[in-house]
């Protein structure tokens, strides 16, 4: 592994406060990338059963308590769920983290200014929203900086999450809005796959063979979206031919207001970010 590909410096490590499903999809990210190795990565967890398997599928240290590793930790990974941070918290103060220790927080709705006022360290933070698709390589990822965190904190973040799939840097401002898109977006698109697919099997197509139609059809549909850059309504045209079937099954959702649906559970989904935010401030 070249010194140019290394996240940090021999020697040094990152570390994982929370190995749950996108804790463990980092570190595999950061492993098979080759940004780090098994000794320069960490893990926290409190259930016993999860940190005998993490150990053992991943091939690195993992704590129940983890503040003597902190000192030696370039960067630490915060993957728990907004109603624990406090807890986290009052570890890393009473341990103390080097003052040049880059945090990086998924926690949704939990602002950078909540996190630097409940460390109450100098340390810079980076706020990250990413989605579950990142299990395979196709994760959507956005990330801002903190108010002590440099360009370069940022761009360490950025890699991290290249790792698993895609990052953006985005101003703070948005980031209860994508947790609401990107974030929850996954729960909505396996819906929608999983209606499409009830739909085929109801006018007379085996399940397996629906699903798969209609698994590959979103994914090439994305990807067209993507590799084009064109407008999805411009790839919609292309489709849709004059009195096509298309043009039928398009009215029929439009009767059921597809689109006011979708808008209305983002829009939900936004509100509810807000106060899961508003209640780790109240922890």
């Amino acid at each position: 592994m070249s010194n140019r590909a290394t996240l940090i410096p021999a020697g040094r490590q990152l570390g994982v406060i929370g190995a749950g499903v996108m804790g463990q999809t980092l570190i595999k990210g950061l492993l098979s990338a080759g940004l780090l190795t098994t000794d320069q990565v960490w893990a926290a967890e409190h259930s016993p059963e999860r940190r005998e398997q993490v150990a053992r599928d991943l091939g690195i240290a993992v704590f129940e308590d983890y503040g003597a590793a902190l000192p030696r930790t370039d960067i630490v990974l915060v993957c728990v769920k907004p109603s624990q941070i406090g807890p986290a918290m009052a570890t890393m103060r009473e341990h103390g983290p080097s003052p040049d220790t880059l945090f990086i927080s998924i926690l949704a709705g939990v602002t950078t200014t909540q996190l630097e006022a409940a460390l109450g360290l100098p340390n810079p933070w980076v706020r990250a929203m990413p989605n579950t698709p990142a299990v395979v390589g196709e994760g959507m990822t956005v990330v801002c900086r903190g108010r002590d965190a440099s360009a370069a904190h940022v761009e360490t973040a950025r890699r991290i999450f290249c790792a698993v799939g895609r990052c953006e840097v985005v101003d703070e401002q948005y980031c209860n809005a994508i947790t609401a898109l990107s974030g929850s977006g996954p729960a909505y698109m396996y819906l929608v796959l999983e209606a499409l697919a009830d739909a085929g099997v109801k006018v007379g197509l085996p399940r397996h063979l629906a699903l798969e139609l209609v698994a590959q059809t979103m994914l090439g549909a994305a990807r067209m979206v993507q590799v084009t850059g064109r407008h999805p309504a411009a790839l919609r045209d292309d489709v849709t031919t004059p009195a096509g079937c298309t043009i039928g099954g398009l009215l029929m959702l439009e009767d059921g207001k597809i689109r006011s649906v979708l808008a209305r559970a983002v829009e939900e989904a936004t509100r509810i970010v807000d106060e899961l935010g508003r209640s780790a401030s109240a922890n």
